[in-house]
C-alpha cells in the first residue's frame, strides 16, 4: 500500500520582507524562513507550501492581498514560465540594489571579510537585447501553457522552438518574442520554425525518444554588426539541409556566417562536434577599444559584450599597471582579460583548462599582434607550479576568473606561495568568492570590491575584488 504524502500547509496573508541569496524572495512565519517564487518585498500573500523542513521551507504565492509598491510590470509574455529574466517584476533599480546587497553580505557575512572602500555596483545602460549568443531548441513536446490546459481545446500543434522549461530536460517553451537578444534573432528563429512547419520531412528533435531532424539553432551577434547562425540537425540529410540553409541565407543577407552541425549524441552540446561552414566566413569580429577578438562557432566570450567591457576596465584600474610588470591570468578563456591589459604589462601568462579555449587565446594575441602574452592548457593545480613560475618569473599580479565553483584549495594554496603584491578576483558566484577570499586573507587584505550588473532582470551578479599582500 502506497502511504499517501501529508498536504503541506498554507499559510495565509504573510509579508514578503527580502530577497535572499540566488534571487529567492523570502518571507518569515513563526522565525522559519520561507522561500517564495514570484514575489517581492512588500507583496502580501497567501503561501501554498511545497516543501518543508525544520529551518526553511518553500512555496509559491497563490493569492496576492496587496501588491508591494516597488513592483513593476514584466514587460515578456513568456515572463512566469520560461526561467530566463525571472526579476522583471522588480524596477532595475531595485534589482541593483539588491544585487549590491548580495555581494557586500556574502564578502561581509560568510567570507567573514574586511573591505576597505565599497564601490556601488555598475548597472547595464541596456537592459534588454543585451545577449550578443542565445541557443534554441526545437521539440515536438512544447510546455502547454495554463490558457491552453484551461481552455480544455485538442492541442493540434505540439512542435515548439525556444526555450528548456526549468528542470524539464524534454519540454520547451514556444517562444513568440524574446528581449534578451536583437530582434533579428527572434525574426530567424521563427522563420526556421515556420519553414520546417510547412514543408515536409523536418520533424523537430525528441530528446525523450532521440528521433527527429531539426534540434537546435544557435544565434551569435557581434558589436560590430556581424551576425552568426549555427543550425544542428540530428542526422544528414543534405536535400532538405540544404534547401532549408539556403532559404534562410536569402531570407537574411545580414547573416555572415551561416553553418550547421550534424550531432547524433543524446545532447545538445557542440563543443565535441564538427562545424562546418555553408556561406560566409567562419567567424565574428568583435571589437573593444584598439583590439579585435575573433570568436567561431565555439569560442567563449562574455555573453554582455558592453558590460564585459565596463568588467574589464575595471580589472584594468584596480591593476594600476605601469608596463614593467609580469601578470599570471588564471582561468584565461579565450585571453580576453590578458589581451585587454597587454600593452600596459611587460609580460602576460595566461592558464586555462580547456585546449581549443588557449588556441582562441593564441589567435586573438596574434590577431592584434601581441608579442608579450604566453598561454598554456591544462589543469590550473597542476601547471601553476614552483617550476612554472621559476620557468616564466614571479608574478607581480595575478588575475584570477574561476568558474562558479570557484578556486580549487591546491590553487589557493599556490597562489599564496607565490605571493605576489596584488590579486584581483574576479567572479560570477560571490558566494564561492567569498569562501575563497577568506582563505586567502591568511596573508591578503582585501582593498577595494566592485559589484558589476552583467546580466539585468537575473539575480547574477559578476564582482571584482582587490586584493594586496599584507605587510
Amino acid at each position: 500500500m502506497v502511504k499517501k504524502r501529508k498536504a503541506l500547509p498554507l499559510l495565509e496573508k504573510v509579508e514578503i520582507t527580502d530577497i535572499a541569496a540566488e534571487g529567492k524572495a523570502i518571507a518569515r512565519v513563526n522565525e522559519m524562513v520561507v522561500f517564495v517564487s514570484g514575489t517581492v518585498p512588500g507583496d502580501l500573500v497567501d503561501i501554498q507550501l511545497t516543501r518543508k523542513r525544520s529551518h526553511f521551507a518553500e512555496g509559491r504565492a497563490v493569492a496576492f492581498h496587496r501588491y508591494s509598491e516597488i513592483r513593476a510590470t514584466p514587460f515578456c509574455e513568456h515572463f512566469g514560465i520560461c526561467g530566463g529574466c525571472k526579476w522583471q517584476h522588480l524596477p532595475y533599480s531595485e534589482q541593483l540594489r539588491y544585487k549590491e546587497k548580495q555581494v557586500y553580505d556574502n564578502l561581509t557575512r560568510i567570507g567573514k571579510v574586511d573591505i576597505e572602500e565599497k564601490q556601488p555596483i555598475i548597472g547595464a545602460e541596456k537592459t534588454t537585447c543585451y545577449r550578443n549568443k542565445l541557443e534554441y531548441t526545437f521539440s515536438n513536446r512544447r510546455w502547454m501553457t495554463e490558457s491552453e490546459i484551461a481552455s480544455g481545446e485538442a492541442i493540434e500543434q505540439w512542435n515548439g522552438a525556444g526555450f528548456h522549461i526549468p528542470k524539464m530536460f524534454d519540454k520547451v517553451l514556444d517562444i513568440n518574442k524574446c528581449y534578451l537578444q536583437d530582434d533579428v534573432s527572434n525574426r530567424i528563429r521563427l522563420f526556421v520554425k515556420n519553414y520546417c512547419l510547412t514543408h515536409d520531412g523536418y520533424p523537430f528533435f525528441d530528446l525523450r525518444n532521440q528521433a527527429g531532424f531539426v534540434r537546435t539553432l544557435i544565434v551569435r551577434t557581434s558589436s560590430s554588426g556581424e551576425l552568426m547562425v549555427i543550425a544542428v540537425f540530428f542526422y544528414e540529410d543534405a536535400e532538405r539541409r540544404e534547401a532549408l540553409l539556403a532559404s534562410v541565407r536569402d531570407a537574411f543577407p545580414e547573416i555572415t556566417s551561416l553553418m550547421y552541425v550534424i550531432n547524433s549524441k543524446c545532447n545538445d552540446t557542440i563543443t565535441d562536434q564538427t562545424v562546418l561552414l555553408f556561406s560566409g566566413k567562419d567567424h565574428l569580429i568583435e571589437r573593444m577599444e584598439n583590439l579585435q577578438f575573433k570568436i567561431g562557432p565555439k569560442s567563449f566570450f562574455q555573453t554582455n559584450s558592453e558590460q564585459a567591457y565596463q568588467l574589464y576596465k575595471v580589472v584594468r584600474e584596480f591593476a594600476q599597471l605601469r608596463g614593467d610588470e609580469i601578470v599570471y591570468d588564471l582561468y584565461t578563456g579565450t585571453g580576453t582579460i590578458a589581451c585587454f591589459i597587454a600593452e600596459r604589462t611587460k609580460k602576460v601568462v595566461g592558464i586555462e583548462f580547456v585546449p581549443e579555449a588557449i588556441e582562441d587565446a593564441v589567435i586573438n594575441s596574434r590577431l592584434n599582434r601581441l608579442t608579450n602574452t604566453f598561454f598554456f592548457a591544462g589543469d590550473m593545480k597542476d601547471i601553476l607550479t614552483e617550476s612554472f613560475v621559476n620557468e616564466h618569473g614571479k608574478p607581480d599580479l595575478i588575475i584570477t576568473d574561476p568558474p562558479r565553483a570557484g578556486m580549487h584549495d591546491h590553487v589557493i594554496d599556490t597562489i599564496m606561495s607565490i605571493a605576489p603584491v596584488h590579486i584581483i578576483y574576479v567572479s560570477c558566484n560571490p558566494a564561492t568568492q567569498s569562501r575563497d577570499l577568506n582563505r586567502l586573507s591568511a596573508k591578503y587584505r582585501v582593498c577595494k570590491v566592485q559589484p558589476v550588473d552583467m546580466f539585468p532582470h537575473t539575480h547574477h551578479v559578476e564582482n571584482v575584488a582587490l586584493l594586496r599582500l599584507k605587510d
